[in-house]
């Protein structure tokens, strides 16, 4: 139901001024690398999304410019531009000037909001270069600019409108993010279309007037579409079960779908804002899930007497769900949101899912005869998983008894400065062996392709030697006996050959580093070593490239073009000598290493299921799709 109209200077609220983003934006925005880069994004457009859950607004408009600057326009009631009674500024100036200054801080504002500390607008124009706010309200346009945060002069009246709404186009610092970051169109879309499934009804639009691209984006279904979506290249075992409901703390939308795949997803969202550490949202959720379905499948004897009630882990497998709520007043843990605190939320969230679910499987027992079917499946493979871990794992590394045989050690105690590197095959394994710092640098030689365990579940996993012999290395153990704080080396090195098999490998290691020990790839353990792609030689003069184009350029301006060169090829680590794999790709001091992250954990579970998962379709259309961007292939 729409709110009032009513949205005038009293209610933007002033709580302090803007002063430190400048020099410590990461304490706003996170981080200043491309995350946080596009985090201004997401502030500005959640203003407008707060808009539409109020009620106000059915379009959002988001341009990529070519100068390098963005604009996000909506047709909601236009920031207020009336003088502010406390601080004797417009209120557009205010909310754009002015830290913790808005609509969200009680007044008639807003009744549930994204943007809870209001430091959004403020902050964005903080790190902006440059900044423009038109406010199109009252039958007028009215527009002030900005640069770093500060007025290049008073609010202006530019001309008239029937429309009404606010248009921001801002462009990034490069004193603060770096003359090299620019906006990433996927990267954009990926969270637009996100935001279009959680605000049913709202149009999101974008162009990318670099190479005129244009995307519209509008969900009638809401949530439950996104399971559809999300779920597109899985075999359904459950039709998309979705319940929504106004309760006195708020509102709950939840959707989910059973599939055949071996994994969960569960993505969070408090107020449209994605909340990828959960919180009490998501403690209700799987607290109402895990009971409601052992009472059904009591009452249905789908459980025996003599059977253990199912885990938690058990009926979540193969579960793809979404829970969103609005919050009145929510309590977010930091500026980025990543946690939702409102305890209320965890009871409310508990009664309206159970209710619902106890009501939808007596309903529907073909559904519910599939869904703790695939539970007890997950029920009796945790117990055969339990059983081959503690056999091999908790009585290896976690009880004292010796590491993997062809594990090469550090001597280094400390895990902070120890490095574990992946090496694919014994030639490149006894290459790095010998190369290596043993002070601080391990090695675990892999023999071959390790399990797809996209395809497998956990007791298979640990049944794989090679798989078994990464998890006694790293020391955390796996699913239940998961601890990061085991963890034997903070750094993990993926070193595997530039070619394809080396790829394939790669892919498989990281796919099992994404499903079973995310936690280490979020807290950056996890890296690629680059090696060199060549070694170019002229007379006594050497040098390596790492990359095609760098070879090229090498070439015309390192080298002597009248004399001949001889350039090598590297096909694989094994054909270094020890000295050149330690000089080109394991020296900290000369090294490249890529971290790798999780920007987007809804886009890597696509990804992962398309080119790991059992569906060959999805991945045959992918090839085709991608397969021209690829340069320069080995086969």
């Amino acid at each position: 139901m729409p709110e009032k109209n009513n949205y005038t200077a009293e209610d933007i609220q002033v709580l302090e001024g803007l002063q430190a983003v400048r020099k410590r934006p990461g304490m706003y925005i996170g981080t200043t690398d491309v995350a946080g880069f596009h985090h201004l994004v997401w502030e500005v457009v959640d203003n407008s999304i707060d808009e539409a859950m109020a009620g106000h607004c059915k379009n959002i408009l988001i341009k990529i410019h070519k100068d390098g600057s963005l604009s996000v326009e909506d047709d909601g009631r236009g920031i207020p531009v009336e003088k502010h009674s406390k601080t004797g500024k417009s209120s557009l100036e205010t909310v754009m000037t002015i830290l913790h200054a808005g609509g969200k801080f009680g007044g008639g504002g807003y009744k549930v909001s994204g943007g809870l500390h209001g430091v959004g607008a403020s902050v964005v124009n903080a790190l902006s270069a440059y900044t423009k706010a038109e406010v199109f309200r009252d039958g007028k346009v009215y527009m002030q600019e900005y640069a770093q945060g500060k007025p290049l002069g008073e609010l202006q009246t530019t001309g008239v409108s029937s429309q009404t709404g606010t248009r921001i186009t801002f462009r990034p610092d490069p004193e603060i993010f770096g003359d090299t970051v620019e906006f990433n169109l996927q990267t954009i879309i990926n969270r637009l279309r996100q935001q279009a499934y959680l605000t049913r009804g709202v149009t999101i639009a974008i162009i990318d007037e670099r190479d005129n691209r244009k995307y519209r984006f509008y969900f009638e279904g809401g949530i439950a579409s996104y399971i559809s979506y999300l779920n597109k290249n899985r075999e359904p075992l459950s039709q998309v079960i979705a319940v929504e409901k106004e309760v006195e703390e708020g509102y709950v939308e939840v959707a989910l779908q059973y599939t055949g795949a071996f994994q969960e997803n569960i993505f969070t969202f408090a107020n449209n804002i994605h909340t990828p550490e959960g919180g009490m949202h998501l403690t209700g959720f799987r607290s109402a899930l895990t009971r409601t379905i052992n009472a059904y499948a009591r009452k249905a004897g789908l459980l025996k007497e003599k059977d253990e009630n199912l885990s938690a882990d058990d009926v979540r497998e193969g579960l793809t769900a979404i829970i969103s709520v609005k919050v009145h007043d929510p309590q977010f843990e930091g500026q980025t949101k990543s946690k939702l605190g409102n305890q209320e939320m965890r009871a409310a969230v508990e009664s309206v899912f159970s209710d619902f679910l106890t009501v939808f499987l007596e309903e529907n027992p073909k559904d519910a005869q599939s869904i703790i079917g695939k539970c007890a499946l997950a029920a009796r493979a945790r117990l055969a998983a339990r059983a081959a871990r503690d056999s091999v794992i908790r009585k290896g590394a976690l009880e004292g008894m010796t590491l993997p045989g062809k594990l090469a050690d550090c001597s280094s105690k400390d895990p902070s400065n120890s490095e574990l590197y992946l090496v694919e095959g014994d030639s490149a394994g006894g290459s790095a062996k010998q190369g290596r710092n043993r002070d601080f640098q391990a090695i675990l030689p892999l023999r071959g392709k390790i399990l797809n365990v996209e395809q497998a579940r956990l007791d298979r996993i640990v049944a794989n030697n090679e798989i078994k012999s990464l998890i006694i290395a790293m020391g955390v153990g796996v699913g239940e006996t998961f601890d990061i704080s085991r963890l034997r080396y903070h750094r993990v090195v993926i070193m595997t050959d530039a070619d394809v098999d080396g790829a394939h490998i790669r892919t498989l290691l990281l796919t099992l580093f994404f499903r079973y020990f995310r936690d280490l790839v979020e807290k950056g353990h996890i890296y690629i070593a680059q090696p060199p792609l060549y070694k170019i030689t002229q007379n006594r003069k050497s040098a390596y490239a790492y990359t095609e184009e760098q070879k090229q350029l090498m070439l015309e301006s390192d080298f002597d073009s009248s004399m001949k060169v001889n350039i090598q090829r590297y096909k694989g680590l094994g054909e270094m000598n020890p000295d050149q794999l330690w000089e080109t790709t394991m020296d900290p001091v000369r090294r490249k290493m890529l971290k790798v992250t999780i920007e987007d954990a809804e886009q890597a579970d696509m990804i992962f299921d398309t080119l790991m998962g059992s569906e060959v379709a999805p991945r045959k259309k992918f090839i085709q799709t991608h397969a021209k961007r690829v340069k320069n292939l080995d086969i």
